[in-house]
């Protein structure tokens, strides 16, 4: 069985996403305002954000995220041989100590839901609250988009595949 899309405008490039949430009206506002907060408000780095959100599409085998997420990643400058170690590696450590990190960040988050002592106490040393608090959250809102996309069956786009 697949969910049908509903057939909301969207201009974004996640135009499949956005049909897709238009089925549930009440929750279609929220889930873009959420987005758009993570992906264009946030202060943290997108860099290191695209990093947290290849690992989580990684871990959590989302095509439709992985496949829209390389080019925002290369978009913001993370190479061909990083793309590839966040996808392979198991854990990611050949990356530097920094994307290592948010590799494992993405892993805990997506795995064991809840980020060890550790890793949430380096996160916290490395960015202070706020950009602990932003990371985890965009690493979050990615594991549940990923679970929506995923359990509805969203298709890519005709332009990446």
């Amino acid at each position: 069985m697949v969910l049908k899309y509903s057939y909301a405008k969207s201009g974004s490039y996640i135009v499949h996403v956005m049909r897709m949430a238009a089925n549930a009206p009440a929750s279609t506002k929220a889930l873009v305002d959420l987005a758009q907060s993570i992906l264009f408000y946030s202060s943290f780095d997108p860099r290191k954000r695209e990093i947290a959100v290849l690992r989580v599409a990684q871990m959590t085998h989302s095509v439709y995220e992985w496949t829209h997420h390389v080019g925002v990643g290369k978009h913001f400058k993370i190479s061909d041989e990083e793309v590839e170690i966040i996808r392979t590696e198991e854990p990611v450590v050949s990356l530097d100590e920094e994307g290592n990190l948010l590799c494992r960040v993405a892993d805990e988050n997506s795995r064991d839901v809840r980020l060890s002592d550790d890793a949430l106490a380096k996160v916290l040393e490395r960015y202070g609250a706020q950009g602990a608090t932003e990371l985890i959250l965009c690493v979050s809102y990615f594991n549940f988009l990923s679970r929506f996309l995923e359990s509805t069956r969203v298709e890519l786009e005709n332009s990446h595949g």
